[in-house]
C-alpha cells in the first residue's frame, strides 16, 4: 500500500525521519550520533552487505592506507533527515556505486566487479576524482526527490556529475572510443558521491583539453538541463522562427542559469534578461552574457522585466516555484513558453533539517501553487512545460545528442565553465550548507582524492 489516509507513505516516512532529526538536534544534541541509521561502516561481512568491515586489526598503518586507496569510498544517505545522514563509508573489495539504470545492482551499489566477466559490457568503471553538489541532493536527503524514491530508495548514494580516469572497460565500451587511462566526465543517475562509479559508456565524454577535471565535474547536469530546457522552448536544435526571441532566466548566476544564459546567446535569443537574488551576483550574470540583469533584492522584478521586454517573453526559465510561477506565466508573450525545472521556493532555504513548522510551511506553499487552465492557455497561445532529467534513463538518443552538442560547444571554446567552489569529500556537510543557503555562485565541486 503506497498511501496511508490518502497520503503517500514515503512522504509520511520523510516527515517522521526529518522531525526525529530536528527534535534530537534541537533538544538532545548529545544523542545526534545515535540517531537511527540504516547503515554502519563496521557491519557484518555477509555477501549481501556491500560495506567493508573497518574495525579489523593486524595490519600496519601503511598497509591500511594502501588498502583504503584500492577500495571505494562513498557518501551514503541511510534515511531521510539532516546532515547527520551524510555518512562517508568504505565498500568491500570489488564493489562500486552506480546509477539506477545499471541492471545488476543492489540499490546504490554494484555487485562484485572483481572478475573481468562481471563488468557489464557497455559500462566503464570510473575512478572518480571529483563530483558536484546540486540542490537536488538536499532534496534527496530530505526524502523529497521523486526519482530517488522511485528507482533507488534508501540507502542511497546521491549525485549526478562525475569526472575521473577510466579504470576498466566493458567488452563493448571501447566502441565509444574510450581507453583505460582516459580522462572523462559525464553523468550517472545517482551514485556520484563516490571514488569509484560504474557508468554506461554513452553517458561519458572525454574531457576537452581546454578545461580542468574539476570544472568538467561541474558541467553535465547543469548543461544538459539547460540545453533540454531550450529544446522544449523551441530554440534548439533549430532556431525559433517566431519574431519574439526574448528570454528571461531566473537564477541567472546559478549552475543551470549560467549555462542557460550562454546557450541562449548561442541559439539566437535576444534580449537575454537574467534575474539574480543578491547584488553580488549581478556582475557574474553580466559576464555570462545577459543584456539586462535584474537584482530582485533591490529592484522590482516585474517592472524591470516589462521595461526590458515590453512585448513579453518568448521564453521564461523558472526553477523558483510558487514565488514566481504565476507572474512568469503572465509575462510570457503569445506563442511563448514557460519552462519549469525546479521549485526552490517551495522548499526551505538555509535550513539543515525540516522541523514540524517547515512541513506546515511547505504544505501551505503547495496549496498556493498556480493552476493553469488549458482553455485559457489555448486562447492566449501560451504553453507551460516542466521536466526532470533524472527520469530520462530510457531516452538514450536524446541525452546523447544533448551531450554531443555541449561537447562541441566546449571544444570550440563557446561555453564558459561555471565558477567553481572546491571542497574535499569529507566536507560534504559544509557543501550542503552552502548550496542550501542560496549564497553560492556557480557550482560546488568536491574532490575524492585528498
Amino acid at each position: 500500500m503506497k498511501t496511508l489516509l490518502g497520503i503517500d507513505r514515503s512522504i509520511l516516512q520523510a516527515v517522521w525521519a526529518n522531525v526525529l532529526s530536528w527534535f534530537v538536534k534541537r533538544f538532545l544534541p548529545h544523542l545526534v550520533p545515535k540517531i537511527p541509521q540504516a547503515i554502519s561502516d563496521c557491519d557484518d561481512d555477509s555477501r549481501e552487505n556491500p560495506l567493508r568491515k573497518t574495525c579489523s586489526t593486524g595490519t600496519t598503518k601503511q598497509q591500511q592506507q594502501q588498502q583504503q586507496q584500492e577500495l571505494t569510498k562513498c557518501i551514503v544517505i541511510a534515511r531521510p533527515g539532516g546532515k547527520e545522514q551524510l555518512k562517508l563509508i568504505t565498500l568491500k573489495p570489488g564493489i562500486a556505486t552506480c546509477g539506477f539504470n545499471i541492471e545488476q545492482r543492489d540499490k546504490a551499489f554494484t555487485h562484485s566487479l572483481v572478475g573481468e566477466e562481471e563488468l557489464p559490457s557497455d559500462c566503464i568503471l570510473l575512478r572518480n576524482q571529483a563530483f558536484s553538489v546540486n540542490y537536488a541532493d538536499c532534496c534527496i536527503r530530505w526524502g523529497l526527490y521523486e526519482s530517488a524514491k522511485e528507482y533507488v530508495g534508501y540507502p542511497i548514494v546521491p549525485g549526478f556529475d562525475v569526472a575521473g580516469v577510466v579504470e576498466r572497460l566493458g567488452s563493448k565500451a571501447a566502441e565509444y572510443g574510450f581507453h583505460v587511462g582516459d580522462l572523462v566526465y559525464g553523468c550517472t543517475l545517482f551514485g556520484a558521491y563516490s571514488s569509484r562509479v560504474l557508468v554506461p559508456a554513452m553517458q561519458l565524454r572525454k574531457i576537452p583539453k581546454s578545461i580542468t577535471l574539476t570544472h568538467a565535474a561541474a558541467l553535465p547536469a547543469v548543461s544538459l538541463t539547460a540545453l533540454y530546457a531550450l529544446f522544449l522552448a523551441g530554440h534548439w536544435p533549430t532556431r525559433s522562427k517566431y519574431s519574439n526571441k526574448s528570454i528571461l532566466i531566473h537564477s541567472a548566476a546559478g549552475g543551470v542559469g549560467s549555462m542557460l544564459v550562454q546557450m541562449a546567446k548561442l541559439v539566437g535569443c535576444s534580449p537575454i534578461v537574467g534575474v539574480v537574488g543578491r547584488s553580488n551576483k549581478v556582475d557574474a550574470a553580466k559576464q555570462l552574457g545577459c543584456d539586462t540583469v535584474i537584482d530582485k533584492s533591490t529592484q522590482n522584478l516585474w517592472q524591470e522585466a516589462e521595461r526590458a521586454s515590453p512585448n513579453g517573453y518568448s521564453t521564461i526559465m523558472d526553477s523558483n516555484g510558487v514565488s514566481t510561477l504565476q507572474q512568469s506565466y503572465d509575462h510570457v508573450a503569445m506563442t511563448g513558453r514557460l519552462i519549469v525545472f525546479g521549485f526552490h521556493t517551495n522548499l526551505p532555504v538555509g535550513r539543515d533539517m525540516l522541523s514540524p513548522l517547515e512541513w506546515f510551511r511547505m504544505a501551505r506553499r503547495m496549496s498556493e501553487m498556480p493552476k493553469f487552465d488549458p482553455m485559457h492557455m489555448g486562447g492566449q497561445n501560451k504553453s507551460v512545460l516542466a521536466f526532470n532529467l533524472s527520469f530520462f534513463a530510457e531516452e538514450r538518443e536524446m541525452l546523447s545528442e544533448l551531450f554531443d552538442q555541449v561537447q562541441t560547444w566546449l571544444e570550440d571554446g563557446l561555453l564558459q565553465v561555471p565558477r567553481v567552489v572546491e571542497m574535499e569529500m569529507h566536507n560534504i556537510a559544509d557543501a550542503h550548507d552552502l548550496i542550501q543557503s542560496g549564497r553560492s555562485v556557480g557550482k560546488i565541486v568536491l574532490s575524492t582524492d585528498r
